[in-house]
């Protein structure tokens, strides 16, 4: 699994988004039970926080010890610096077991065979993620927003990302599939908000290390001539998931 996120954990917490509450009560109602909870790379803990509340116990890994610095802190999530791949934790372990915009990053097989390991029969397996966002109310801005996305930074995502806008259709799948509703994370940002966001963006860390400059100044430059520093606009990231339960225990 790569490591892009551990520069500057303090942004990823502060600007990326969070998943609606719509969301948790789904995921948690299709738990068998709410004993454990197994949150694989758990970044600022924005999954494991709000199943905290659900779970008698989240275990929350990711391979970012400065990530889990910045994580929300519960008395019973308990994190830990541990690869995807391979987790410590006991065989027929977890209740349910979630990946949050990361599985794209990971050696499928290896981490497939995890969770075969991990989860109790009859456990739930999501992998959830969010794709490019769209500004609903300025479609001079969104166009603007949309250009940098696949024109600026395109070259400079990694391969992975073909995932994440295939909105996780396109990666192996070996579970017994269940049904899940589309949600969305809706949100009212100002221009400020907007640029942190991107600034997180691995593309964006891609290009500065390549070409020795930011691009999000030059954005910053188009979207200074029609959007006004405290003006709020609504964003909205289309979420997207994959949930299923084991065919078997040998993945």
């Amino acid at each position: 699994m790569k490591d892009l996120f551990s520069t500057r954990s303090d942004l990823y917490a502060k600007f990326r988004p969070t998943y609606p509450e719509a969301l948790f009560h789904f995921l948690a109602s299709k738990a068998n039970a709410v004993g454990r909870l197994w949150d694989c790379a758990t970044g600022n803990g924005q999954v494991a926080g709000p199943m905290s509340l659900v779970f008698a116990e989240v275990y929350a890994t990711d391979i970012s010890s400065s990530q889990i610095s910045n994580a929300v802190q519960a008395p019973n999530i308990f994190y830990s610096i541990q690869p995807a791949e391979k987790v410590d934790f006991p065989g027929d372990y977890f209740d349910m077991i979630t990946v949050s915009q990361a599985i794209h990053w990971f050696n499928f097989d290896a981490f497939y065979h995890e969770v075969a390991r991990t989860l109790k029969p009859g456990g739930v397996f999501a992998a959830i993620g969010y794709g490019m966002f769209n500004v609903m109310d300025d479609e001079k801005t969104d166009r603007e927003t949309q250009a940098f996305y696949h024109d600026v930074t395109g070259p400079y995502w990694d391969s992975e990302r073909k995932y994440v806008d295939g909105h996780y259709q396109n990666i192996p799948f070996p579970f017994l599939e269940l049904e899940t509703p589309e949600f969305s994370i809706d949100k009212k940002w100002t221009r400020a908000d907007l640029l942190g966001y991107l600034s997180t963006w691995s593309a964006v860390k891609n290009y500065i290390r390549i070409n020795k400059k930011d691009p999000i100044v030059d954005l910053e430059a188009q979207l200074l001539r029609s959007w006004p520093a405290d003006q709020e606009k609504q964003i909205r990231f289309p979420v997207f998931m994959r949930m299923g339960k084991l065919r078997d225990k040998s993945l």
